[in-house]
């Protein structure tokens, strides 16, 4: 939007602002000099790019931080990084501060009390944009008696009304990853202040629902997670001395399940103490009758005043914890439930919302569009009639050296398909099945509707989007996807080729999703690294069948990268494709020097010439 300095530079900046935080929590427990290198390369970015906008106030802040982790490339070991932590918590108090035009003065903040923001300006002027073409579009058709004219000015009228649909959609949505950060402080924190060692994750964050449901479960989350540090994970001693790492871990994981989201606090520690929980509700003149199984005792938990902390602190004591994520999700409509073992305690959260937002991969059964969550979706190929195998229940295929049930997606829905030439492997609950497409259409962000109440359709199918037309097409609940080709079949595992991937090295985050879009649209298997150092790492465990590198990247660049293969013989004939901005001779030159067999100028990129030259160099 004009006079907006800041339209595209606090998405990039909000993301690594995240990225940083996530790094600096591994950092204090896994000092991997890669680590140290990304992080700061993500906080060189972060100031090149807030001085491109004159950010005066970010730019120092990532200076600082990098004055913080460079010491650390010298001398890599854990340790605690409470500057950096701070340095961090002050960016993000500046990236909030964008929204409103003008920056936020750098000041402490307290992160943990930060809820997500439920509104994206962008999204706003997305919708905004679309209204006034909508206005441009009605102003000339006035006066217009031309039937053919009005025809086609409806027509746009009504592919722009579609376009601010799909806008103000996305303005209802929040990622469940929006509170990483204030979780991750929460866990390090708690373990602090108890003595412990943990890990703090998130898994499906990029799952979006309606703002105000991730927003009113952010205190329930901080509750959970602190909870897990507090009565769940053990203390160092008490874990080496049962077996366990000393470092215990807690995570949150979000799945969007058609019409409700879920969110669930695992963690690996000694799980609930029902003991202890009987003596404090007896202590609370709670009666007990009978055996004290898990449900009861959680019950328990939930209906409040009840604490098996021996003393009250800062951090536990007063039994009030999960009285409050239990109203949360009632108030929403929504419930809890618990498993635990002496392995560790799920509490997941399940509330219903009417659209989420997931990336999902799109693909093609026929005539018809069916969408695939991409968190379920571990492997997309090319499959050719050799590499099925057929038995009396049906076909498998190989799935790293393994046999798995593959079925044609099409005749799922009853369409009658026969296996088409592309391969969707789909994983859920650690179980995995394959499912024969047409092609991939490519990965997208679609907002997710709930079927309509008492809708007659098959379980595989979890919820609808609606296409550029408007018109609907089904997204798969991959659960019932998976279980529904098992059941049909049973296989037994067997070794068999697989095509090997294709690594992508770029540190640019827009050049990597397009390449691996484009790539894996067309049946290929992708591997992403965000720098020459993670390629190499990559190309110590694994093999590749072409690698596409990014010249222009900070420590060692593609030329270098390229060189170094070539003079490790065990690669030195993985074909390598240069793809970059630079378009001097020189540069060609060199490119051929160090061994490139393509070289792709991304000002003059072609999607067509990029897929003809990897099939030219991976099939030579």
């Amino acid at each position: 939007m004009a006079g907006d300095p800041y339209k595209y530079f606090r998405i990039e900046a909000h993301e690594i602002v995240g990225d940083l935080a996530k790094g600096l929590a591994e950092l204090e427990t896994s000092a991997e000099p890669a680590l140290i290198s990304k992080l700061l390369r993500l906080a060189h970015t972060l100031k090149g790019a807030a001085r491109i906008v004159r950010h005066k106030d970010l730019a120092e802040l990532s200076h600082a931080l990098e004055t913080v982790l460079g010491p650390l490339r010298d001398a890599p070991a854990p340790q605690r990084l409470d500057e950096g932590f701070s340095i961090v918590d002050r960016m993000a108090a500046q990236v909030q501060g964008l929204g409103s035009g003008t920056p936020t003065p750098v000041q402490e903040v307290a992160v943990v009390a930060a809820p997500p923001a439920p509104l994206r300006t962008s999204a706003i002027d997305d919708a905004l944009g679309g209204i006034a073409a909508v206005h441009a579009v009605l102003a000339r058709l006035r006066g217009i008696t031309d039937p053919t004219a009005l025809a086609r000015g409806l027509d746009q009228i009504d592919r722009e009304l579609g376009e601010v649909r799909r806008d103000v959609e996305h303005l209802r949505l929040s990622a469940a990853g929006s509170s990483y950060a204030a979780l991750e402080r929460t866990a390090r924190d708690a373990a602090t202040v108890a003595g412990k060692l943990v890990r703090f994750g998130f898994e499906g964050g990029d799952v979006r629902a309606d703002g105000q449901v991730i927003a009113a479960l952010h205190g329930a989350l901080v509750q959970l997670v602190r909870n897990a540090v507090v009565h769940g994970i053990e203390s160092p001693a008490q874990r080496a001395a049962i077996g366990k790492p000393t470092e215990g871990h807690v995570s949150i994981v979000a799945r969007a399940r058609g019409p409700s989201i879920s969110l669930t606090c695992v963690d690996d520690g000694g799980g609930l103490d029902l003991a202890a929980i009987r003596a404090a509700a007896q202590r609370r003149g709670v009666a007990v009758s009978g055996d004290l199984d898990v449900t009861k005792a959680f019950e328990l938990l939930l209906g409040g005043g009840i604490s098996t902390a021996r003393q009250v602190d800062e951090l536990a004591g007063r039994g009030i914890g999960l009285e409050l994520v239990r109203d949360a999700v009632h108030n929403l409509g929504g419930e809890v439930t618990v498993e635990t073992s002496p392995r560790g305690t799920s509490i997941t959260l399940v509330v219903p919302v009417s659209v989420t937002a997931i990336a999902a991969v799109r693909v093609a059964i026929g005539d018809r569009v069916v969408a695939i969550p991409q968190t379920a979706v571990r492997r997309v190929a090319r499959v050719t009639p050799q590499q099925l195998i057929h038995n009396a229940d049906g076909a498998s295929i190989c799935f790293d050296d393994v046999t798995v049930p593959v079925a044609p997606l099409g005749a799922l829905f009853g369409t009658g398909a026969e296996h088409g030439r592309t391969v969707v492997f789909v994983e859920s609950a650690g179980t995995i099945a394959a499912f024969t497409v047409d092609h991939t259409i490519g990965v997208d962000d679609i907002v997710v509707r709930a079927l309509p109440p008492k809708t007659p359709i098959d379980p595989i199918v979890g919820g609808m989007a609606l296409d550029a037309e408007g018109e609907p097409y089904p997204v798969v609940e991959p659960h019932a996807l998976v279980v529904a080709v098992h059941r049909a079949q049973r296989v037994t595992p067997a070794a068999a080729h697989r095509p090997l991937p294709i690594l992508v090295v770029d540190d640019s985050l827009t050049t990597r999703m397009l390449e691996q879009s484009i790539l894996e649209s067309a049946g290929y298997e992708v591997e992403l690294a965000v720098s020459a150092e993670e390629a190499l790492e990559k190309l110590d465990r694994g093999t590749y069948a072409l690698m596409l590198v990014d010249v222009e990247m900070p420590g060692m660049d593609g030329f270098e990268l390229v060189r170094e293969v070539r003079a490790r013989p065990a690669i030195k004939d993985l074909p390598a494709v240069l793809v970059t901005s630079r378009d001097a001779p020189a540069d060609r030159a060199r490119g051929a020097e160090v061994g490139a067999q393509g070289y792709i100028v991304k000002g003059h990129f072609d999607q067509s010439e990029l897929l003809a030259l990897i099939a030219r160099l991976v099939h030579a």
